[in-house]
């Protein structure tokens, strides 16, 4: 039986994560079993820059802050050697940066995540790494808008240079 101060510990890990996890725009759990430490240290990095936490803590605390949020699917992926990237603002970076890891090493695997509430699966997880970053959606749009805008103001100019040139000419027969 634990120690109170053990359980105490434990306790309090697992509500800093229900907490994490409930203010979270996406997590995703994978297994890192064969990342080299070279690897991990670049994985991690890559990670941070993104404002992504990642962290390794015992599947039944990961699994008993998921079921205070309401992921308790998420338990069936919960052995082995598991690791959980947590964002707060980007729902996208998480999924994309460690589906390129998964893609450079074999036995790092994508095991399954969340995003705005909802659980994914392995699948879920990679198509959700498979959208562009926001600075890319937001070019597109930008894009689309201007270039309705840019053939409206082709035509007036059209209109405008036609015109001009019609009013000399009426100008010369009067």
């Amino acid at each position: 039986m634990p120690s109170a101060k053990i359980l105490e510990s434990k306790k309090q890990i697992v509500a800093e994560l229900t907490e994490k996890l409930q203010n979270a725009a996406s997590g995703v759990i994978v297994n890192y079993t064969g990342i080299t430490v070279e690897d991990d240290t670049k994985l991690r990095a890559d990670l941070r820059k993104a404002g992504v936490e990642y962290a390794v803590i015992k599947n039944t605390m990961t699994k008993r802050a998921c079921e205070n949020v309401g992921y308790g699917e998420l338990a069936s992926v919960l052995n082995g050697m598991t690791a959980i990237a947590i964002s707060q603002n980007d729902a996208v970076a998480p999924a994309k940066i460690l589906k390129e890891y998964a893609d450079k090493v074999e036995t790092f695997e994508l095991k399954a995540g969340f995003v705005d509430g909802k659980v994914l699966d392995k699948d879920g997880v990679i198509e959700l790494a498979s959208i562009p970053s926001k600075e890319i959606l937001i070019g597109k749009l930008l894009g689309s808008i201007q270039s309705p805008l840019y053939g409206l103001a082709c035509a007036l100019q059209a209109v405008i240079d036609k015109s001009g040139e019609a009013a000399p000419e009426a100008a010369a027969e009067a």
